[in-house]
């Protein structure tokens, strides 16, 4: 994406109540189908015209309602933001305090997924239903930064009047595009939101700076990442057969054997062990390996078999080992990413959130908890632990290696585990 040029929405110079007066007069004009005393900015007219085919209610929009708690906290998590949490808060919080301002963090749906700030304005927000969970897309909220920078794509800030919608007339807001750079993908966006009187042009590029670090952190994380790959990567490579390559799950390429290395392959989305076909290669075999995939291609031969072996034999440290072509790699596990693989590996055909809740914690109220768990494990093993319902690849061999007869189980084991694992299940 090319160099935006940030344009402020309080002209050099201009006094902010005279210049509130004049964007009344102007979006009135515009509302009432009348000649406009001046045009607005190109953003904001374009937003404007939006807003009128949608046929939006210029004094309450379209409000949305909203998300559950269960379904915010879900949200967070496939969101792609939280990472980058701390250096969005580290940036601008401190600022917004000072400066009666609220940051917000939405996704890219315009879903308000993180709210911070001064506690008088987050009060005066409770009151304009901007909070947590709600969707604050131009849909619901008409022209607004967050709604106006999630359509333009790039930094917008938006003042008194010249949102669409009449109960926002009192506020102003800059926002700034946050996007992952694995991919290009348009994560969402962080806002500064505060009351009109405290307009100031310098504050879109304050957020556009912070949001630009964000990026910069996730470039950084990812480098990380395919440099920890491409570690494991070389052992593994040097007992393969044939040609092959590493990959993260995005296709991001850590090492090649007997290939010309690419950048990048495009892995499909559903990316799941076994035979598949590659545009850059054809058809392949995906191996899963932590925190990628081994692609190796067929060249004709049969797929081999992944064997993941649950090792709960040690009342002090239980493993998981995975077995392919690379040979075998072994990862710690802590006692509830051990209980729920075991869960698993008892019910092949799967377990949604509320039954791993019950089988874990003895009711189906703590499924945030089994999808935040269940996100961290699928980080590492989301080569053959699959979703919707949670479940081992059809294609996996699991083995389940229990305690010996008299040995003594680690307190933390859940009841039901427990019992399982007690009467040889």
């Amino acid at each position: 994406m090319g160099q935006v040029q940030l344009e402020a929405a309080l002209p050099v110079g201009a006094d902010p109540r005279r210049h509130a007066r004049a964007l009344a007069e102007v979006r009135e004009a515009a509302l009432a189908g009348t000649t406009l005393p001046s045009a607005p900015r190109a953003v904001i007219g374009a937003s404007w015209q939006r807003m009128r085919r949608l046929g939006l209610d210029p004094d309450r929009g379209s409000p949305s309602s909203a998300l559950t708690p269960d379904q915010l906290e879900s949200r967070r998590r496939g969101s792609g933001l939280a990472s980058v949490l701390p250096v969005l808060r580290g940036g601008l919080i401190s600022l917004a305090e000072q400066a009666a301002h609220i940051m917000a963090v939405v996704d890219a749906d315009g879903r308000v997924l993180w709210r911070d700030g001064s506690t008088a304005v987050r009060r005066r927000a409770d009151g304009l239903g901007f909070v947590e969970g709600v969707g604050w897309h131009e849909r619901a909220a008409g022209t607004n930064a967050i709604g106006t920078a999630l359509v333009a794509r790039h930094p917008v800030q938006v003042y008194s009047a010249e949102h669409y919608v009449s109960n926002q007339h009192d506020w102003t807001c800059a926002a700034a595009p946050l996007h992952d750079p694995r991919d290009g993908r348009l994560l969402g966006v962080v806002d500064l939101s505060g009351p009109a009187s405290t307009v100031h042009p310098t504050t879109l590029a304050l957020v556009d700076t912070v949001a630009k670090l964000a990026e910069a952190h996730l470039r950084t994380t990812h480098l990380s990442d395919l440099e920890r790959l491409r570690g494991l990567a070389t052992p593994l490579l040097a007992k393969v057969k044939g040609r092959a390559v590493i990959a993260d799950p995005h296709g991001w390429i850590a090492a090649s054997a007997g290939l010309v290395p690419v950048g990048r392959i495009a892995l499909p989305n559903d990316a799941a062990p076994g035979r598949t076909w590659l545009p850059t290669y054809g058809e392949c075999l995906l191996e899963p390996l932590p925190g990628g995939w081994l692609v190796r291609l067929t060249e004709g031969e049969d797929a081999p078999p992944t064997r993941v072996v649950l090792d709960l034999r040690s009342s002090r440290e239980s493993t998981l080992r995975v077995s392919g072509a690379a040979g075998t790699w072994s990862h710690r596990l802590s006692p509830r990413h051990a209980e729920m693989l075991y869960v698993l590996a008892r019910h092949r055909e799967g377990r949604s959130a509320s039954e791993l809740s019950r089988d874990l914690f003895g009711d189906t109220g703590r499924t945030v908890t089994v999808r935040a768990e269940m996100s961290r494990m699928r980080r590492h093993f989301g080569g053959f632990l699959l979703a919707r319902p949670y479940r081992f690849g059809d294609d996996v061999e699991v083995v389940v290696e229990r305690p010996s007869d008299g040995e003594v189980l680690p307190h933390s084991v859940a009841p039901a585990v427990r019992a399982g694992l007690e009467k040889g299940l």
